[in-house]
């Protein structure tokens, strides 16, 4: 699922850029359908309006219409007398029969609450899909907004680390050569340390979170591209890549503490993800992500 580094003629504040680019979607009309249902989705407890569907999607009203009212005939989506629109009862028998394609899900609830409940923390389950990770499970609210179900991220540099770093030397070579050269010295390194202590520590500020997701729908144009540059610096100025050994003190800021579940042939498929998103001492911080790594390695033996 690579991300589409076209945006839409028209997008609404946390619009995934997954969810744009239909002057690229093989199937332009199927691909309406899936904006305007993507959409709903991420505002479950709301009716939009026509209007605000259009300007979201880029659509024109009347194939925003043409595509709602299809929608709706078919129970997969709802229409108020205001003529609203929100998710119809037949995208949830959808979604419900589409829940058994997607087993390891089930196979970490149990770890994923067990964690949660034991440490007081958000917790959520991304896999690996192709060039993409997903998040498919969260359980508690995580105070990083951009953490929600069906959330999409490029499987690019830097985030991704825990799955990368016990990848084979090409594909690890080649995750590095996607990154800014000035990170990729700290990368390697990060791998590394990630490998050796069985987790990544995310300690990325919420404010760079769109600018990250910019910066890799453009890890393909050259590296002179001005709009490239920019961001790339601003993000240097932003974050600090992961934990290094010597740098962790007393107090370390974590937003997110990430450990593998890994497939039968030793390929990371999917990270647990713990959400403490506030300052842990050198002691809660090991703890956390000794729990961590232990509901991961449960779930991997489950597969089993």
């Amino acid at each position: 699922m690579p991300e589409s580094t076209t945006a839409p003629a028209a997008s609404e504040p946390g619009t995934d850029p997954a969810a744009a680019g239909a002057g690229t979607a093989a199937s332009p009309p199927t691909h309406r359908v899936v904006q305007a249902i993507e959409l709903l989705s991420r505002h479950p407890g709301e009716q939009l309006s026509l209007a605000r569907i259009v300007r979201a999607t880029g659509m024109s009203r009347a194939t925003a219409h043409a595509v709602l009212t299809q929608l709706t005939a078919d129970g997969w989506t709802v229409r108020d007398t205001e003529g609203n629109y929100g998710l119809g009862l037949g995208l949830l028998t959808v979604a419900r029969r589409a829940e058994f394609a997607f087993p390891l899900r089930r196979l970490a609830l149990g770890a994923l609450r067990e964690l949660s409940t034991t440490h007081r923390v958000p917790v959520f389950l991304a896999e690996r899909e192709r060039d993409a990770i997903v998040i498919t499970e969260v359980i508690g609210s995580p105070s990083v907004p951009w953490i929600r179900p069906a959330r999409r991220m490029p499987f690019a540099p830097p985030v991704a680390r825990e799955f990368v770093a016990w990848a084979p030397r090409s594909e690890r070579d080649a995750w590095l050569a996607a990154a800014d050269p000035a990170h990729r010295p700290r990368l390697a390194a990060v791998l590394d340390a990630i490998a050796e202590r069985g987790y990544s520590v995310e300690r990325l500020a919420d404010e760079s979170a769109p600018m990250l997701e910019a910066l890799a729908t453009l890890r393909h144009s050259p590296v002179t591209d001005p709009l490239r540059h920019r961001l790339s610096a601003m993000i240097t100025e932003l974050i600090t890549i992961d934990y290094l050994p010597d740098e962790l003190g007393e107090h370390n800021a974590v937003v997110s503490i990430a450990a593998p579940i890994f497939a039968a042939d030793g390929t990371v498929i999917a990270s647990l993800v713990a959400c403490p998103d506030t300052n842990l001492s050198a002691t809660r911080l090991h703890d956390l992500a000794t729990a961590t790594i232990t509901a991961a390695a449960s779930v991997t033996a489950r597969r089993a």
